[in-house]
């Protein structure tokens, strides 16, 4: 059986002042474009049956300084969309509404194209990948990376692990890291968190 890779793309400037991030498409920094390349050694000498990653720059260029060269787009890896949200940090949302939790609280409606998705959206999209995935990863010839972006990851994690989409928060993830979901006596199981050279 392969294994599931999951890295989560390098820093932003928005993933360093904690804004939220979906559809807008920032440029890694200098130190997440070196984060990405730190990876690569990470990802050398295994055999990909499916490369994927984002259609973001952020995680193609991810992909690209990482070395996964053939990582194909897939828009169901696209972030989280935040809606109303998008830019907006944690903290400047809780002037307003202390209380609110993105896992349990979802987020309000954006511009045009951007509704905002709920956990159990994210969910959905999760379980296609993963639905699509699943010849692959039953079978031999390799494991699959995903390079994408955190909260969707963090979901996919949870919905991997037999989880709701919402215990997805319980899964923190660092920018410019590779994690490892594998199998134990037939389960799926993390086999590896937040690694980095």
């Amino acid at each position: 059986m392969g294994d599931l890779l999951l890295v989560r793309h390098g820093e932003t400037e928005w993933s360093v002042s904690g804004q939220h991030t979906s559809w807008t498409d920032l440029p890694l920094t200098r130190h997440g474009e070196e984060q990405a390349k730190s990876l690569a050694p990470l990802l050398t000498g295994r055999t990909y049956a499916w490369t994927l990653t984002s259609p973001l720059g952020r995680a193609i260029r991810t992909a690209h300084l990482a070395g996964l060269d053939a990582a194909a787009p897939d828009p169901d890896l696209h972030e989280w969309d935040y809606g109303g949200y998008e830019g907006v940090t944690t903290a400047h949302i809780h002037r307003t509404r202390p209380d609110w939790d993105l896992w349990t609280d979802g987020v309000p409606p954006g511009p045009d194209g951007h509704p905002g998705e709920s956990p159990a959206e994210i969910g959905r999209r999760a379980d296609r990948v993963l639905s699509r995935l699943d010849t692959a990863l039953a079978g031999d010839e390799g494991d699959v990376v995903l390079v994408a972006h955190a909260h969707f990851l963090r979901v996919l994690t949870a919905r991997r692990l037999g989880l709701p989409p919402a215990e997805g928060r319980l899964f923190q993830l660092a920018t410019g890291t590779l994690s490892r979901l594998s199998t134990e006596h037939g389960r799926p199981v993390i086999a590896e968190w937040n690694s980095r050279p």
